[in-house]
């Protein structure tokens, strides 16, 4: 059997992982076994938002990015919810996809567990507010953060569209993960990211910490890197750079603050840098992960953001220091997996 190295090991140095961390390590081999019986979480739901094509060619190119969402969807088990794809029941009536956006979202103010919300298409912006086009009246970042305020359910939010960089500040908030194409509403050329971004879900090479999955941080990353690369084969210049926020500081990190899933770049005012919350979701979970409890991975996700937050701090700590807190918190983590499993030393 071919063991993975779960995502939380990836950057830790291994010369490091000596005497007491050498537990841990021993632990770490047992835990990586994916033949554990136990519940899994309830899968998210995923609304899909498609916005007025405007060219037919758009149109076309829209629908095979909901066929692609539907795809892995249907390998989480994820229920599927659509808007602007299906045509009025009178056919004499103008469609008002904003109207059923708002329905979906109302209904959804009870779930508990994660939903995510796709926007795909186009968008404007005024230079005061940024919107996304619809068939019927378009919709306002101000708009949808109004019908997502009832919703304490976590949610991952991606608008894929131009334009859509106001949307994160609008959108950014606890418990929430938010996606934009672009970093602000003056990049309004038809993006490549929405595509380049459901395909890296699927794609093997996105799987940066190869854990058999790919979670939202490395598929924003590969994404990227792909549009970038398409762009470059075309001789021509980037016009859009997309942004990612789960810290809820409205900031948002671009892509090129890391190499490979470690940062390589810290916001100056000393806030956290967006990555870390991401990284631990996922649409389509490797068979192992699927295996895990909901309490599980609540107890590994508080041991994960210490983890996060000590490697952080790494360069203001003695040596000694440094090394005897990773090794605390390694330990807790490999006996957490080690008692889960029933996995001895």
């Amino acid at each position: 059997m071919t063991r993975r190295i779960p995502h939380f090991w990836s950057g830790v140095r291994w010369h490091r992982l000596i005497g007491g961390i050498g537990i841990a390590l021993m632990l770490g081999l047992s835990f990586l076994c994916p033949c554990i019986q136990a519940a899994p979480s309830d899968p998210p739901t995923l609304l899909l938002v498609v916005g007025a094509p405007g060219e037919s060619g758009y149109a076309t190119h829209h629908l095979n990015q909901v066929t692609q969402w539907r795809a892995h969807a249907a390998k989480a088990g994820a229920p599927v919810l659509t808007v602007g794809t299906e045509s009025p029941k009178d056919p004499a009536a103008a469609p008002d996809d904003a109207l059923q956006l708002q329905n979906h979202l109302q209904q959804a103010a009870g779930g508990d567990a994660p939903l995510w919300v796709v926007w795909i298409g186009h968008g404007t912006f005024d230079g005061k507010e940024a919107w996304l086009n619809l068939r019927g009246p378009d919709i306002s970042a101000a708009q949808i953060a109004a019908w997502l305020k009832p919703l304490q359910r976590p949610l991952v939010l991606i608008n894929t569209a131009s334009a859509s960089g106001p949307f994160l500040p609008a959108l950014s908030g606890t418990n929430r993960i938010v996606i934009t194409a672009t970093r602000s509403g003056s990049e309004q050329n038809a993006t490549r990211f929405g595509s380049a971004f459901v395909e890296a879900l699927g794609t093997p090479a996105a799987d940066l910490d190869v854990d058999e999955q790919v979670s939202l941080l490395e598929a924003f990353l590969f994404a990227v890197r792909s549009v970038a690369d398409s762009y470059r084969s075309e001789g021509r210049l980037v016009t859009e750079h997309a942004l990612l926020d789960d810290t809820g500081d409205r900031q948002g990190t671009p892509a090129s603050w890391y190499r490979g899933l470690q940062p390589i770049q810290k916001p100056k005012d000393g806030r956290p840098i967006d990555g870390a919350k991401a990284h631990r979701v996922t649409l389509v979970p490797s068979p192992f992960e699927a295996s895990l409890t909901p309490e599980f991975r609540t107890r590994r996700a508080a041991i994960e953001e210490r983890l996060a937050a000590l490697k952080a701090k790494k360069t203001s700590l003695p040596e000694a220091e440094y090394d005897q807190a990773l090794e605390t918190i390694l330990l807790e983590l490999a006996t957490l997996y080690r008692d889960f499993t029933g996995t001895s030393r």
